[in-house]
């Protein structure tokens, strides 16, 4: 069996467990997987390229890539002309490729997303609620995915590879912190929301945390440069998070890791508390609340929020100190090259808060610590429901699993 190798302490072995393969006929998946996971992370690789970086055969190449191209997954690009020998052929994804549905489940809003093979927004659809009710939920899929597939060709639809749920674990539990009846949030208790949809779905539907699957949509779809190993928050209604390790998104046997909403952090008055008490935009609407001021334009307008003033202003101090200590303390874990801030807010809110954390964490010891460069998340306010499109898409063509549970 021939396999891929690469020298200890070199580029190529630091790269080594996702770029590497085996011409065993019996891992031909893997191998598609492989070769679609670097195409998706070069934009586009020639034959010699890909058996350069995996340490598999030219021939075994050339198999893979030509039935990958007759699968329509791959599509070639203008031959590179050198001094010497055959121009090269670049291959490419192919948008057409395949087709994803993105769902996201949040405290004020539901959004459906459909998305081609390369990550392009094709649809989106947003319904509003005051809270999440599971029945509700379900009517808008199924009223969105009639819509969404109905704009699509035949041969589009039979491509629809998958529809991937993010969604808080156990939300039965918020029904207070989301100001909704008991009795409609433990239908979530009783409920199997994606044995539900997948009941109209003639594709598999799978499932995760909504902030897992936006640190999902960044890996899958953002721009993480070299960083292979990150920590990620979302700042949502809760905030949460996700780990990345090795160029893999890591959610653990039960998929609670990275539950960094839960993570003890110093509260406004110095006792220990959760970082989704203090960082949660649920946290800055309640301030405007106790002011008197409707604050519903932080969920229905979060490309801008327009002058806030001082309240925001307090959220991002008590927030920023609050990211800054739990970045600290999961980098006395794992050195993490990278901590990753993104959310349900505008862009310049965004980077107010990044660069308050970046200030906050000056002023923490770090001393034995190797802390990562903080950065703003390169996704946007629709990570969750990109990262629930992102989960068939890495579960069918990626290497490495973003899911917990899927379809049967």
């Amino acid at each position: 069996m021939e396999t891929a190798t690469a020298r200890q302490g070199s580029p190529e072995a630091n790269e080594s467990l996702i770029h590497r393969g085996t011409n065993q006929s019996g891992m031909r998946d893997h191998n598609e997987r492989l070769v679609l996971s670097l195409v998706r992370q070069h934009g586009s690789l020639a034959k010699s390229d890909i058996a350069r970086m995996t340490g598999l055969s030219a021939q075994t190449v050339s198999v893979i890539m030509r039935e990958l191209e007759e699968e329509s997954l791959l599509v070639r690009q203008a031959p590179l002309r050198g001094k010497i020998g055959q121009p090269s052929i670049p291959m490419a994804l192919n948008p057409e490729g395949a087709f994803f549905i993105g769902l996201k489940i949040g405290r004020r809003s539901a959004e459906l997303v459909l998305i081609d093979f390369l990550g392009n927004v094709r649809s989106m659809l947003q319904h509003s609620y005051r809270y999440p009710a599971p029945r509700e939920t379900v009517d808008f899929v199924t009223a969105g995915m009639k819509t969404m597939r109905g704009a699509l060709t035949p041969a589009q639809d039979k491509r629809i590879a998958g529809l991937g749920i993010a969604m808080p674990f156990e939300l039965w539990n918020w029904a207070d912190t989301a100001g909704a009846p008991r009795e409609v949030m433990d239908e979530w208790r009783h409920r199997d929301i994606r044995a539900d949809i997948q009941a109209q779905c003639d594709f598999p539907v799978y499932l995760q945390n909504d902030a897992t699957s936006a640190c999902g949509a960044e890996l899958v779809f953002g721009q993480t440069g070299a960083a292979r190993d990150f920590v990620y928050f979302y700042i949502g209604a809760f905030a949460g998070g996700g780990i990345v390790l090795n160029g893999r998104l890591f959610g653990g046997p039960t998929g609670n890791a990275g539950a960094l909403g839960s993570m003890p952090v110093p509260g406004p008055d110095g006792k220990p508390t959760q970082l989704i008490d203090v960082a949660s935009i649920a946290m800055l609407e309640k301030a405007l609340n106790a002011r008197g001021v409707e604050a519903s334009y932080l969920w229905t307008s979060p490309e801008d929020w327009g002058e806030i003033g001082a309240e925001l202003d307090a959220w991002i101090a008590s927030a920023s100190q609050a990211l800054a200590y739990a970045i600290v303390a999961a980098s006395s874990v794992i050195d993490f090259e990278a901590a990753v801030i993104d959310g349900w807010m505008p862009k310049a809110v965004r980077q107010r808060l990044v660069e308050a954390v970046v200030t906050a964490i000056d002023a923490i010891d770090g001393e034995g610590l190797k802390l990562p460069a903080v950065r703003e998340g390169s996704v946007g306010i629709h990570a969750r429901a990109l990262g629930g499109a992102s989960l068939p898409l890495s579960e069918r063509f990626l290497i490495g699993s973003t899911t917990i549970a899927r379809s049967a």
